[in-house]
């Protein structure tokens, strides 16, 4: 009897620390340890807080690592002997982005869509996104056939989209950026889907944050009504809920830079094994896999006249662009890192940026732009096409978060040569509007494959070598997300 009573003691003293513990933990997730107030609470005022610890990664981005790296030329610069990128060790933090550069078919799809929502009354939002497709043109050249096909044959769905200007890439990731987020929230149940959108009534991440869209609620938002009655209207989602992703965007110089060399497959214990010129080890152009031992390893120009071989045997198999998905991936999972089309980076252009940046992701470019907001201090109605107006941060504001103004750039465009300063189209071809190029093309020789060479042509320019790609920051801790497939073979 004793020992039966000494076993129901300790049984209890377990159940009751498990029971205990549970309660914990359960008041740990849902008590602030602050103030101990309740969240998602409608009877003490609702603050909502998510369980989400962890930013999702969106649709066709691959994550990439942070760390520092030496950015810059790897090999002198032959055909000009220019120095605009002096070796420099910076780090760069966590982000995403794309697998490959943005194709054909997905271009046709934003295309597609404003043509659905737009057409109709703002027939030059569609005609402004479109590509040049006379970029193919050249007097000496019969490519009067990729004029009319490259962009709208589905043999070419899959190829990257070219004659794109900077301007055009910032606004289709722009627009990815809301068709993800919609895509997201319909998920969640806040929204259902409304394909007879049109003009302002369309949805904006922006806009929808802002309460200016409704749009069709979905059951997660009416439900939630039902059970708080001192609820009016429908309930949306919050940027604090981790439903809506960071913006969709160009990467910036260094980041594409750090993502092309792929050193995490080149490090060992803190410490990088060697300095890559290209985005894979070695000096050479060939694969010396076992298996696809002498094919070329990207898309590029290998010797005058000499775009792919000879027939029955072409090295690097294609004449112009490849396939988004064609040759082998980097060690971050990046396809045509090197060669097939150059790419459209975030920063403006400057042979001395390098100098002026800083050491922690570096970039070179525009001011800031926030909220337009009316004399009271909210924010504004949405335009005619639903989007919020955004205008520059005031110089005091900037003044105030920068310390000092930015230092002059000798390089871009003035109207005289006073104080040093070139003058644009007399001394320098660099203006404001002169945006960052890296990577080589189809058409390039092997000097532009390295990640670290840089060029630049306008942001209202393009080009049959030009396409592009999208980025988007990591918020959070910068390690990997938690089971992140090539985690495991590092």
């Amino acid at each position: 009897m004793l020992k039966f009573n000494k076993i129901f003691i300790i049984l209890f003293l377990l159940g009751s620390v498990a029971l205990l513990t549970t309660s914990c933990n359960k008041e740990g997730k849902n008590i602030s340890r602050t103030t101990g107030w309740a969240y998602n609470d409608p009877k003490n005022g609702d603050f909502q807080v998510t369980q989400l610890k962890e930013q999702k990664t969106g649709p066709g981005l691959v994550f990439i690592e942070g760390g520092t790296f030496t950015m810059g030329a790897t090999e002198e610069d032959a055909p000009f002997y220019e120095w605009d990128n002096r070796p420099h060790q910076v780090t760069v933090n966590s982000f995403y982005m794309d697998e490959t550069e943005v194709s054909n078919l997905a271009y046709l799809e934003y295309i597609y869509w404003l043509k659905r929502v737009y057409g109709q009354d703002y027939p030059m939002v569609v005609r402004n996104a479109l590509p040049d497709t006379t970029v193919w043109l050249n007097k000496m050249t019969y490519n009067e056939p990729l004029v009319e096909n490259y962009f709208r044959h589905p043999a070419y769905h899959d190829y990257p989209v070219v004659g794109v200007s900077w301007l055009q890439a910032n606004a289709y990731a722009a627009w990815r950026t809301d068709r993800v987020n919609e895509q997201r929230l319909i998920n969640a149940g806040y929204l259902t889907y409304d394909p007879n959108q049109k003009d302002d009534n369309s949805f904006n991440t922006e806009a929808y944050l802002a309460g200016q869209y409704k749009g069709k609620p979905g059951k997660k938002s009416l439900e939630r009504n039902k059970k708080d009655t001192t609820a009016t209207g429908q309930r949306i989602a919050s940027y604090g809920d981790g439903i809506i992703l960071p913006h969709y965007r160009l990467p910036t110089e260094a980041e594409w830079e750090y993502a092309a060399l792929g050193l995490i497959g080149n490090t060992v214990k803190n410490r990088i094994v060697d300095r890559r010129i290209y985005p894979w080890s070695g000096n050479g152009l060939r694969s010396d896999n076992r298996k696809n031992y002498g094919k070329f390893l990207a898309n590029f120009k290998i010797g005058e006249g000499d775009y792919m071989g000879v027939a029955g045997d072409l090295n690097d198999g294609a004449s112009l662009p490849a396939p988004v998905f064609s040759y082998w991936p980097n060690d971050f999972g990046l396809y045509n890192m090197a060669g097939n089309v150059s790419e459209w980076v975030l920063d403006r252009y400057s042979p001395t940026s390098f100098q002026q940046t800083s050491d922690f992701d570096p970039y070179y470019g525009g001011g800031f732009k926030t909220f337009k907001r009316g004399p009271n201090g909210k924010i504004v109605q949405k335009d005619s096409l639903g989007r919020i107006p955004l205008v520059p941060l005031s110089k005091s504001k900037l003044a105030q978060m920068q310390g000092s103004a930015p230092p002059p750039d000798k390089f871009n465009m003035s109207e005289n040569a006073r104080n040093g300063y070139a003058v644009y189209g007399v001394t320098s071809l660099v203006n404001s509007k002169s945006r960052v190029i890296k990577g080589g093309s189809w058409k390039d020789p092997p000097y532009y494959l390295s990640p670290g060479v840089r060029r630049y042509m306008d942001e209202d320019e393009s080009s049959a070598t030009v396409g592009f790609r999208c980025a988007m920051s990591r918020v959070g801790s910068p390690e990997p997300p938690k089971h992140y497939k090539w985690k495991k073979k590092r």
